[in-house]
């Protein structure tokens, strides 16, 4: 197990009737805010209303900025960053998934800064200052409410990059899994395979192969989204199922995932967000194509003693093998595709996407070059 220094600054509320307290919480940082969502589902399952009143009863006033996209884009992320300054807000409230909450986080740190956010993407400058950000999470899958990160699409350039600080760590984070309830079968799938993503792609590509502590939170976790999907889809309304899938996300990217393991690679990532950012597809639909091909490409690179550990804690698998099996028919079950055809990709698009997909893996520091990302798109056609 290698050296690390934890810290998660991240204030969590966790159960039913917590988005009252976010009024009490978020008015110590001031008393306007900009309030971000999505398509406005926030107004359809009682958040909206529920954020609205607890904000009131505190003195707080709101300026709106709704529309954010399932894959937030960089326009509508610049539009925020204009209304946080000329409205003078303080605060920055996400209401929504992953997506609300990184673009939620992107305009606190573009409000405090006098360039252009997507300086951040690319590495032009740092976050050094940042609005304080509180959310109400309505969408397990990315733990952005309890993460320093943000990703966000350049629409016109055709990439999908990540950006994070310290800074970046919500104050506090509303996690009710009532909320949840209503969401589209789809919207669950995808956050259950983006949560378990977030898991094996710290655990397959561990520098350090022998942090069994941390092995085992990531087994533990991964065999939780798998239940926790199977009993929400049976039956939707089981509040226990969502509260293990929520708690099961947040915790799958706050850091405890990867404690000890030293380097590790977000391979997959690198090689879907070109994906989500070429075809706009869903990212968690993009990671169960894409997952599969590159745990067969690792199999072959590294050998087959993490895939079996991990198949055997998780899916009781009795081989590297027929854990990779495992996966792709857990991800079909669950009605997740395994292939780029299965999302209408052709073939033909690889040496396309593979180019546009190592614009970030240089960025990240990541070690393949573009012919072993072509052999992995191959391997997921």
């Amino acid at each position: 197990m290698q050296n690390f220094t934890f810290h998660n600054p991240t204030r969590i509320i966790f159960g039913r009737g917590g988005i009252a307290r976010l009024g009490p919480e978020a008015a110590g940082a001031g008393k306007k805010a900009l309030l971000v969502y999505g398509g406005g589902s926030v107004k359809k399952n009682g958040v909206y209303e529920a954020i609205s009143a607890s904000l009131a009863e505190n003195g707080i006033t709101v300026t709106e900025h709704p529309g954010v996209k399932p894959n937030p884009v960089l326009g509508h992320v610049r539009a925020g960053v204009e209304k946080a300054k000329t409205n003078k807000c303080e605060m920055i409230l996400a209401a929504g998934g992953g997506s609300v909450i990184d673009e939620a986080k992107a305009i606190a740190a573009g409000a405090a800064y006098d360039g252009d956010v997507w300086d951040f993407f690319t590495g032009k400058a740092g976050i050094k200052e940042a609005l304080p950000v509180f959310t109400v999470l309505t969408l397990p899958a990315t733990g952005s409410e309890m993460n320093s990160g943000c990703v966000i699409t350049n629409e016109s350039l055709k990439q999908k990059f990540s950006a994070g600080s310290p800074r970046l760590f919500p104050r506090v984070s509303i996690l009710d899994p009532g909320t949840t309830m209503t969401l589209p079968e789809k919207q669950t799938v995808y956050g259950a395979v983006d949560a378990l993503s977030h898991l094996t792609e710290g655990y397959f590509s561990a520098s350090d192969k022998d942090a069994v502590v941390t092995d085992e939170v990531v087994q533990a976790l991964a065999r939780s989204i798998i239940a926790s999907t199977g009993r929400i889809l049976k039956d939707p309304g089981d509040y226990n199922a969502r509260a293990s899938m929520m708690w099961s996300a947040t915790l799958s990217l706050n850091g405890l995932q990867s404690l000890g393991y030293g380097g590790i690679s977000f391979a997959g990532h690198a090689i879907e967000h070109s994906l989500s950012a070429l075809y706009d597809i869903a990212h968690g639909a993009g990671l169960a194509i894409i997952l599969p091909a590159l745990f067969k490409h690792q199999l072959e690179k590294d050998g087959s003693g993490r895939l079996e550990k991990f198949g055997g804690a998780v899916f009781g698998a009795g081989s590297a093998g027929k854990t990779i099996e495992a996966f792709e028919r857990w991800f079909k079950k669950i009605g997740a595709p395994i292939r780029l055809q299965e999302a209408g990709i052709p073939a033909a698009d690889i040496p396309k996407i593979a180019e546009n997909a190592m614009e970030l893996i240089t960025l990240w520091g990541i070690n393949y070059d573009r012919k072993t990302v072509e052999e992995i798109l191959t391997k997921a056609a």
